[in-house]
């Protein structure tokens, strides 16, 4: 029974702060704009028109890219002195020009062996150790799978999306 207790605790404590946290949510409409330094957005007029006009041109871009997502999963080994620590697995996608997607499955094999190279290069540097999902890691580490890409099939690659990322100590 003294056991019990505090389960019951546990329990309680977080049903009270999924309540409060749906109770307490704010309505859409009263979320304020916050710019990147932090300051609110007190120009409501000048901002709404170059926010229209920025989502057109997002718009736009989206409807001209399709993304590929790569069949099979990369598990990337991270060795350290002679031993395998952990396993990272990943899946990636490769956004390309509108009508250009059977171009990358046509090259997924020679894609795949390339990406693959560039994911253990990372691991060998210490890429994916520590803080692995840090900003600075994941850009270098896509525009490193994006210059490889780009190498092999030309400017129909424009970008690499990194949709999954997983690391498992052993």
């Amino acid at each position: 029974m003294g056991k019990l207790i505090p389960i019951l605790m546990a329990l309680i404590g977080i049903g009270a702060g999924v309540g409060a946290g749906i109770a307490l949510r704010p309505d859409p409409a009263e979320v304020v704009e916050m710019h990147p330094c932090g300051d609110t957005d007190q120009s409501q007029g000048a901002h709404d028109t170059s926010a229209k006009d920025h989502d057109a041109d997002a718009a736009e871009e989206e409807t001209t890219n399709e993304y590929v997502k790569l069949n099979n999963q990369f598990v990337v080994p991270v060795v350290t002195n002679d031993l395998v620590n952990s396993l990272v697995v990943m899946s990636l996608s490769v956004e390309v020009a509108e009508g250009q997607s059977e171009v990358i499955y046509a090259r997924e094999p020679k894609l795949r062996d390339a990406f693959l190279q560039v994911l253990f290069d990372h691991a060998n540097v210490g890429g994916f150790e520590g803080e692995f999902t840090n900003a600075n890691n994941m850009d270098i580490l896509r525009a490193s799978l994006r210059e490889t890409a780009q190498g092999l099939i030309g400017d129909v690659v424009h970008n690499i999306l990194i949709t999954d990322i997983a690391r498992q100590d052993v």
